[in-house]
């Protein structure tokens, strides 16, 4: 089985339900509290993992309570975990996040020991230049990201990007990425156009086209995804569902991309897997715990 290798972060996420998300200086009463599993780079994992994946996780926790349960509930998901890094200097990652009746979410990140995984923590890992596809976030040092990149197109292995939490990113990196896959918040700061359908979708992906990505798919939440490459310009329509909380429905999608992709399959499949994945994640509370299984996802399609 062709290897998935997810190079990001691990969190505990803390998340509190409201009725709203609060004003600054308001504070609110009432809600419910739960602590979850999260990071971009495990909960891409985890989705992989779920839907099918052979995958390995290179991340970085602390030496406390909240990386011991990460690297456990890891392990359960069938993911390896040999380069899940112990940091005794710094706490895990952790994230508070606030969703309200509608599902919106807002999210700030600790990013504790994965602000530590540093290109030479990564320099000797013989699964890196093994795997089929790399999956890279944002949510670990620029640096590292920038090493990998550059290594896995050395060795024409392809790169997915996902370029979140938003932030400016170099065309030195952009350029020859197999693909990229920002919502549209992540495709307007990358390009300085304002995403809001799928014509501004063609435009942002005709700039970063432009960058050098091979491929480029923009999610445009419930409206669906639009990919573009050289050869397709293709609109694929999400399910309408009931969102109960949106945290880790791009995480979904991607690791479902990635999962198509290493299969061999074709873009429209591939696009049209990820987004039935991600329409289940965001009927569910929390972050990996709203990852839905393979069987889930194809009984959707069927």
């Amino acid at each position: 089985m062709k290897t998935i290798v997810v190079v990001g972060s691990a969190n505990t996420d803390m998340v509190v339900r409201a009725n709203k998300l609060p004003l600054p200086g308001e504070t609110l009463l009432g809600g419910t509290f739960f602590m979850n599993a999260g990071g971009k780079g495990a909960n891409q994992a985890v989705a992989a993992a779920r839907l099918g994946g052979n995958v390995t996780l290179v991340t970085k926790v602390g030496n406390d309570i909240f990386g011991k349960q990460t690297a456990e509930d890891l392990a359960k998901e069938n993911i390896n975990i040999n380069y899940v890094f112990i940091d005794n200097e710094t706490p895990s990652g952790t994230a508070l996040i606030m969703v309200n009746e509608e599902g919106e979410n807002c999210i700030v990140v600790a990013p504790g020991a994965n602000g530590n995984l540093l290109p030479k923590d990564i320099e000797n890992i013989s699964a890196m230049s093994a795997a089929e596809i790399i999956l890279v976030q944002l949510e670990i040092p620029l640096e590292t990201i920038e090493s990998v990149v550059r290594n896995a197109k050395a060795r024409g292995q392809k790169v997915i990007l996902n370029p979140a939490p938003a932030r400016v990113l170099n065309d030195e990196l952009l350029d020859g990425l197999f693909l990229i896959t920002p919502n549209e918040t992540e495709a307007a700061l990358l390009t300085g156009i304002k995403v809001e359908d799928q014509i501004t979708a063609a435009k942002a992906a005709d700039a970063l086209q432009t960058k050098g990505v091979q491929n480029v798919i923009i999610t445009l939440g419930k409206q669906g995804a639009y990919l573009q490459n050289e050869s397709l310009r293709l609109f694929v329509d999400a399910p309408v569902v009931e969102a109960v909380d949106t945290t880790a429905a791009g995480d979904t999608f991607t690791g479902a991309m990635a999962v198509a992709l290493a299969e061999g399959a074709e873009w429209h499949s591939a696009v049209r897997f990820a987004c039935r994945a991600a329409s289940i994640s965001v009927t569910r509370l929390g972050a990996q715990a709203s990852v839905p299984y393979r069987k889930e996802v194809l009984e959707q399609l069927t």
